[in-house]
């Protein structure tokens, strides 16, 4: 079972139910650019989910083999469990701030300017395999099953979505004991204040023990000191991976090649520090230069019915109920990395935007087409095929016609 196919239509059920009460608040908090950039890293998330959960049933089984405890899944161990997962989060969240590998694994959750439920869905691909991996692994081996750690970070995750709000305010005594919205926009500000801070996902009381705790007084300014300026998911999950990797490449220290990885955030090798560390770290909204583009003509539809037909898609993907083999859905996974990719190539305007998409809608419909087939669900004459077909070449007409002619008149702007 796969917990993250019975979490996702709740994620989306609030995502709609806050884009409708913005629509009629008027309150103009979700660029199109940002939302889509969100929804498509998401996607890929979901996908990089399987393989997270392959690991842990193979890795965490193991563990769960060699230990000789065991805590029978009741009500109150399932709450104890939440709430040792909670606590050992905070550290693992703690250090994704702290030490420059776990950084990069965690930066891309902060890289949008925006705070909306769209942004709790912008999930890093690498966080959760580098938290199952160094942290949870301690509830296996003190006796929780691989299958209900598994499930109950799921929920813990849920219960943390909510926070990525700017329509709840403050929340009174509640905000004494559990993280609320305004607790957790202060943690995604760049404010020089908020930097660093309020680190716990559903009870604040870690941070207040461990004197993370910041309230939220300025206007948070959200984003990171470095902003992507992009929109491509890749690039987006590898910014800090790849400055990483190039300083270890380029500094002529053995030693620093090594402890680059391992040093605090931010932390750069003598040799390739050309410039003096400013005294105050981050900006406020005054200082602020968000990252815009112009997207190809006539995309902004085009793009929401392709979302709506990638959600179908990877609704296929990710569904352990289905009889898919492993690199069956490897090969659907592809696809939809295929189409994030392309949509950012979308709202960027880039040059390679026509091309990428209709190779990934004839790569997504045939990898559909043959796994329905292999697995036996349909056939190649089946009108589910027809359907298939006919939605891909609406697609590929489309995007022929309206993006060819937009494609040399597009251009990237930064504001």
């Amino acid at each position: 079972m796969n917990i993250y196919a019975y979490i996702t239509p709740i994620v989306v059920l609030l995502f709609l139910l806050e884009i409708i009460i913005t629509v009629r608040i008027k309150k103009k908090n979700y660029p199109f650019q940002d939302t889509m950039t969100n929804l498509g890293t998401g996607i890929g998330n979901q996908c990089i989910n399987l393989a997270v959960a392959f690991f842990v049933y193979k890795w965490y089984g193991f563990l769960y083999e060699i230990t000789p405890l065991r805590i029978e899944a009741t009500w109150f161990t399932l709450i104890l469990l939440l709430l040792l997962q909670d606590f050992i989060f905070y550290w693992f969240h703690r250090l994704g701030h702290s030490i420059n590998i776990f950084w990069a694994a965690h930066m891309a959750h902060h890289s949008s300017e925006e705070m909306n439920l769209s942004v709790g869905i912008r999930a890093s691909f690498t966080q959760r395999l580098f938290q199952f991996l160094f942290f949870d692994w301690i509830l296996v081996v003190i006796g929780f099953s691989p299958e209900i750690v598994y499930a109950v970070a799921a929920v813990h995750l849920l219960l943390a979505y909510w926070h990525h709000t700017s329509l709840i305010k403050k929340m009174g005594w509640f905000e004494r004991f559990f993280v609320t919205p305004s607790h957790h926009r202060v943690h995604h500000g760049v404010n020089p204040q908020y930097i660093d801070k309020n680190y716990s996902e559903f009870l604040i009381i870690w941070d207040k023990m461990f004197g993370s705790y910041e309230p939220e007084e300025e206007e948070v300014c959200y984003g990171v000191t470095h902003p992507p300026k992009t929109w491509h998911p890749i690039s987006l999950n590898f910014q800090f991976w790849r400055q990483l990797w190039e300083d270890a490449k380029n500094t002529s220290s053995y030693w620093d090649k090594v402890r680059l990885w391992f040093m605090p955030t931010g932390w750069r090798p003598a040799d390739l520090v050309t410039e003096p560390i400013p005294e105050v770290i981050g900006y406020n909204k005054s200082k602020q230069t968000k990252y815009i583009s112009e997207p190809l003509e006539k995309s902004k539809n085009y793009l929401i019915v392709q979302l709506i037909l990638g959600m179908v898609y990877m609704s296929y993907t990710i569904n352990m109920e289905l009889p898919f083999s492993f690199w069956e859905r490897f090969l659907l996974s592809s696809g939809l990395f295929m189409m994030i990719i392309s949509w950012s190539g979308i709202l960027e305007s880039k040059p390679w935007a026509l091309a990428m998409e209709v190779s990934r809608i004839l790569f997504m419909a045939f990898a559909m087409i043959f796994v329905l087939h292999q697995s036996g669900i349909s056939s190649f004459s089946n009108w589910s095929t027809f359907l298939i077909l006919i939605l891909s070449g609406i697609s590929i007409s489309y995007a022929s016609f309206h993006f060819r002619k937009a494609k040399s008149t597009s251009t990237n702007l930064s504001s």
